[in-house]
């Protein structure tokens, strides 16, 4: 059975040593910033990034968009979820 999006969201918390939620909630700029660090992103560089500049980094990032000026800045959906929990090593079962 596939994971759900919350599941997909607590299990990539959880990797990137976040607390997991019992709500649905999209990820905080706390979130977005540790999983850019999980990734290997160096979100340093651009000062105080903010939220929706870290979507298109990590979109990007786990090749989901070609690059951070054409990815989508919106929260993210669940094939966006599944790639970033690959990159950050987290393993599910996808029901395909």
């Amino acid at each position: 059975m596939s994971s759900t999006v919350q599941e997909l969201r607590n299990e990539i918390r959880a990797a990137t040593g976040r607390f997991e939620r019992e709500v649905k909630a999209s990820f905080t700029k706390e979130e977005l910033r540790a999983i850019c660090e999980a990734l290997g992103i160096d979100v340093g560089a651009a000062g105080r990034p903010s939220t929706s500049q870290m979507r298109r980094l990590i979109r990007a990032h786990v090749g989901v968009a070609e690059s951070s000026e054409a990815a989508d800045d919106s929260s993210f959906r669940k094939a966006d979820l599944e790639a970033i929990a690959d990159g950050v090593g987290v393993s599910f079962e996808r029901n395909r």
